[in-house]
């Protein structure tokens, strides 16, 4: 391929049964002057109807290419008009041609120019009205045209009064086709050939488009130079006229600039080894990636051995194998270059003969260090990450211990259940603590480090055992919360923009009553008679954030048959949704769940609930009174 661009290429068209021989054109005069129009119809309609409607024709193109329209609507405003003043739409088209039949008198026409006024301009005196003519199909040529890429125009002939080729007219064009002066498209509607091109018509491809016109066979002409490129030149008849096409060809002094232009983008080098001759090819940038003098030609056998890594030994045995069982090779080794190791990827094949010797052998060989570097830096990255995280599942482990089933307690029995992230997320820092205190009162916490890793599961054990320490002073859960805001506002001091939440509750099995604060943290839900609801939660902002913060207590009674329901937010909050729609998900699997085990509803309720979060872990924490 070698950069070489590839371009369709755009034929004439044939003509098909609608349209007449060669032998059928005729001349008919237009606008009085001298030239004529090329008819080329398939069925003689007469004299009078021919020339009318090659007249309306070239009206419609006149007008389309004046008023940079499609001629269809150029066409469909002429018949308006036509009716509308009650005059033959032929006889106003001939007033059309004759004010716009020239360069000059185009260039006279006052702006701006629509179809309207052009029509009104060439209305003079109206005959007695007439049935609009036939839709013209020039306006399809025109619409075929408006659709195919490239350079590509249908021309009407013009000829003098020998009957020979004196000009071309453009009659329809495609969007890409221009003029020296940026004329494009449909701008070019109207306009003679020996405007823009007064050579072509003393040159050679002026009888070639001639010998188009009588024969009807058409005609491949090129490379001709315009415009500063070369291009290959397609005629071929279509009705009265010629459907012309250009196509570009590649420049063969650019050559060798693009494939050296790919070869760098890439980072590429190809080279060829004639077998036969022992001819050897190596291109610019293959002497580069081995930084080698071209001066020296291609590296030897004895050279190449000399700077492959010995380890690589198998991998070359294994493509020199594959290449005598005639399949192509695609291998990375590496080079030891101006003291460096590169990974150098090669694919090879080979041309060969009848008995599957090789002849030639053809190649390709990209440097693909840079590659290789960031292919080992992700490995690494992956390597420590890995171990990080197995590092933090097995602190948590160690810290946060599960337990299997439920757990009695003074009063109550207590379940709790940890849904991890993914595989791929780290360890969070989610934590729980259920446990009896001196005065026979439990316990219960639930709480929330944000963040994930080893230093999330630190804070996490820290809080936990400073909890669990602080119990021993205190069991008020809003005094609670305060020691443990200062604990996480001394840390913050160390990590910044450290924070956490958490919930603490305290069960007195006697009174059957529980006090409870809140840092922050998601609503706890109370099921009781068969309803879930959140719970009101008291003031609280979140640990680690203000100095000397309170926390506000709530009690509320909890007795035989309510479930409480402590959580993390990857229970209730996802990105992609509100936090109402996840907590009334959870209160409806509590409904459901309750209902479905009355009397052990604990492990139904666990075993029902998934984490809205799949980012993040969860940790849920499920107490019933005992009667």
């Amino acid at each position: 391929m070698g950069g070489q661009a590839y371009v369709r290429a755009a034929g004439g068209m044939r003509p098909g049964a609608g349209w007449g021989s060669a032998d059928s054109d005729r001349g008919v005069p237009v606008g009085g002057g001298a030239r004529t129009v090329r008819a080329g119809w398939g069925v003689d309609p007469g004299p009078g109807a021919d020339a009318g409607r090659l007249t309306v024709e070239r009206a419609v193109g006149l007008l389309a290419g004046r008023a940079r329209c499609r001629s269809t609507e150029a066409y469909r405003h002429l018949l308006r008009m036509a009716s509308e003043r009650r005059c033959d739409v032929a006889d106003l088209a001939g007033r059309v041609v004759r004010l716009m039949d020239t360069a000059d008198a185009v260039a006279d026409i006052p702006a701006p120019e629509t179809v309207p006024q052009l029509v009104a301009a060439a209305l003079a005196n109206s005959p007695a009205p007439v049935e609009p003519g036939p839709s013209p199909w020039l306006a399809t040529v025109q619409g075929v045209l408006d659709s195919l890429p490239g350079m590509s125009v249908y021309m009407t002939a013009e000829v003098d009064d020998a009957g020979r080729l004196a000009d071309l007219v453009w009659a329809a064009a495609s969007p890409e086709a221009v003029t020296p002066d940026g004329r494009r498209g449909t701008q070019l509607i109207g306009l003679p050939m020996s405007r823009y091109y007064p050579e072509v018509i003393a040159g050679d491809r002026w009888q070639v488009y001639q010998a188009v016109l009588d024969t009807g066979m058409p005609a491949d002409l090129g490379p001709v130079r315009l415009t500063g490129a070369d291009y290959s030149i397609r005629a071929g008849r279509l009705g009265p006229g010629l459907l012309i096409s250009w196509e570009r060809l590649p420049d063969p002094d650019r050559e060798p600039e693009r494939i050296d232009g790919m070869e760098q983008l890439g980072n590429l080098g190809w080279g060829e080894w004639d077998l036969v001759s022992g001819e050897i090819y190596w291109s610019p940038h293959l002497y580069r990636i081995y930084e080698r003098d071209p001066a020296l030609g291609p590296l030897g056998e004895d050279e190449s051995n000399a700077i492959a890594v010995a380890d690589d030994q198998p991998l070359r045995a294994a493509a020199m194998e594959a290449f005598r069982r005639s399949e192509r090779v695609d291998v990375v080794t590496r080079v030891l270059v101006g003291g460096r190791v590169k990974h150098l990827r090669t694919v090879a094949d080979a041309v060969r003969d009848t008995e599957g010797r090789p002849l030639r052998i053809y190649g390709i060989v990209q440097d693909v260090t840079e590659q290789q570097a960031g292919a080992d830096r992700l490995a690494e990255v992956e390597r420590t990450l890995a171990a990080e995280h197995e590092l933090a599942a097995r602190l948590q482990r160690i810290i946060l211990p599960i337990p299997a089933g439920p757990i009695d307690l003074p009063g109550m029995r207590v379940a709790v259940r940890y849904l991890p992230a993914g595989p791929e997320a780290m360890i969070g820092g989610d934590w729980y603590h259920a446990a009896p205190l001196r005065d026979g009162s439990v316990l219960l916490a639930v709480g929330d480090v944000a963040g994930h890793g080893t230093h999330a599961a630190t804070t996490m054990a820290q809080m936990r055992h400073a909890l669990r320490a602080l119990a021993v002073i205190t069991s008020d859960p809003g005094v609670l919360l305060e020691h443990l805001n200062r604990l996480m506002c001394e840390l913050e001091e160390d990590t910044p923009e450290l924070a956490a939440t958490a919930v603490i509750a305290r069960f007195d099995p006697a009174r059957r009553e529980l006090v409870w604060a809140q840092a922050g943290h998601p609503p706890p839900l109370l099921s009781r008679d068969g309803r879930t609801t959140p719970l009101a939660r008291p003031a609280g902002p979140m640990l680690g954030v203000v100095d000397d913060a309170r926390y506000a207590d709530a009690v509320i009674g909890f007795v035989p048959g309510d479930v409480l329901l402590l959580y993390t937010d990857g229970l209730v909050e996802h990105r992609r949704r509100g936090l109402d729609v996840g907590l009334d998900t959870v209160i409806a699997t509590v409904d459901d769940a309750v209902r479905a085990s009355p009397e052990q509803p604990l492990a139904e309720l666990l075993g029902r609930l998934r984490r809205a979060n799949p980012d993040d872990d969860t940790c849920i924490l499920a107490a019933r009174p005992r009667g």
